[in-house]
């Protein structure tokens, strides 16, 4: 009978304010450095920085750059439609804030 080994998670809570570098957000979605190029090219990602050595990303590219990675994964959307796809999600969540700001318990 074998033992089920247990896996310890480990993981860095990113706060609005952390900036991660291009070898961290490349790490942290799992794609190369270079489809993060495309997506700044895109303007999908804005980095501060001049070159991609001194690129660095807010905390919530990483959550952008994922949900971009499964739109092509998963339905094979290209790098256009899914700039036009995180951009009107980013619209929605700011009328849900303004929502909420007038509607409390919404």
């Amino acid at each position: 009978m074998s033992e089920m080994k247990e896996k310890v998670l480990e993981g860095v809570l990113l706060d609005e304010v952390y900036n991660l570098t291009l070898a961290e957000l490349s790490r942290a979605c799992e794609m190369h450095a270079e489809w993060l190029a495309e997506l700044v090219e895109e303007g999908i990602l804005e980095p501060s920085g001049r070159s991609p050595y001194e690129w660095r990303f807010p905390a919530p590219a990483l959550q952008r750059a994922r949900v971009v990675r499964n739109l092509q994964r998963d339905l094979g959307v290209n790098l256009a439609g899914a700039a036009l796809v995180v951009d009107l999600l980013d619209e929605v969540e700011r009328l849900r804030a303004r929502l909420r700001r007038f509607e409390p318990g919404c």
